[in-house]
């Protein structure tokens, strides 16, 4: 009676861990399916990252082939104008060119009217050449063109080309004594510096 006893109270003391087991066993952990589920957003993530980066590429080359097109036409633009600038130019100074020959046309023509003549005196000589030399000066001043060097003028270097230089107490200091050859010029702008002798 006492054995029997005896077990019954061992049993009772026993703990129950079989249940537990099985109710374990049966059931799956959440921290199982937590590596798989990491993965996958971190694939999700990736993927979403990746065409973020295309649209990006995709944008930023747009905007590289925009810019190209536009350097491009501004390139040829820039040429035609500059073909454009150079032809004017040309144009220009062919124009200019053509007004003053034009006005120096008359003087080719009367010399070689006179160059024609096979007699005649001096004196109709020289009328001839007076008669060339106010043509001269006439399509000069059409041409805005003015002399300059005339003896008693005062020096000045930016005129004047002095290839000589005297003593002569008659004379101011520095002032043309004498001109060897005259000077031209358009404007403010010189041509040709007169060239003269200078006095003191």
């Amino acid at each position: 009676m006492q054995k029997k006893e005896k077990k019954q109270q061992a049993q009772a003391e026993q703990p129950e861990t079989q249940p537990e087991t099985q109710e374990t066993s049966g059931e799956q952990s959440p921290e199982a399916d937590q590596p798989a589920e990491n993965a996958a957003a971190a694939e999700k993530e990736g993927g979403k990252a990746e065409q973020d980066l295309r649209k990006k590429l995709d944008e930023a080359n747009g905007q590289l082939a925009k810019q190209k097109d536009l350097l491009l036409r501004t390139a040829a633009e820039y040429e035609n104008y500059r073909k454009r600038t150079a032809r004017e130019k040309a144009s220009l100074y062919n124009d200019a060119t053509a007004a003053a020959i034009l006005e120096i046309l008359t003087v080719a023509d009367s010399l070689d009217r006179a160059l024609e003549q096979k007699t005649g005196t001096a004196e109709d000589m020289r009328k001839g050449v007076e008669l060339v030399q106010k043509q001269m000066r006439s399509a000069f001043d059409k041409l805005g063109v003015k002399e300059m060097g005339a003896e008693g003028d005062s020096f000045d270097p930016e005129l004047h080309n002095a290839i000589s230089h005297v003593e002569d107490e008659q004379s101011g200091e520095n002032v043309v004594t004498k001109v060897f050859q005259k000077g031209y010029k358009i404007g403010d702008r010189v041509i040709r510096h007169a060239m003269v002798q200078v006095a003191n």
